[in-house]
């Protein structure tokens, strides 16, 4: 019998957790609606570089 892997790739739950927590970081310690979008953007391109840097080539 023929064992398939699952190639499924799940990198949008990366994306998704920092794009929201840093949403909710900058509203708490700013308060402001801009800053939540600056800190959602910056939440995002930390997730990016941590999938692209440190999760890329793992194998589980």
């Amino acid at each position: 019998m023929i064992k398939e892997e699952n190639n499924t790739s799940f990198d949008w739950v990366y994306y998704v957790i920092g794009l929201v927590f840093g949403i909710l970081t900058a509203a708490v310690i700013s308060g402001g609606f801009l800053w939540s979008i600056f800190g959602g953007i910056l939440g995002w391109i930390g997730s990016v570089i941590f999938v692209n840097a440190i999760v890329k080539g793992r194998k589980y």
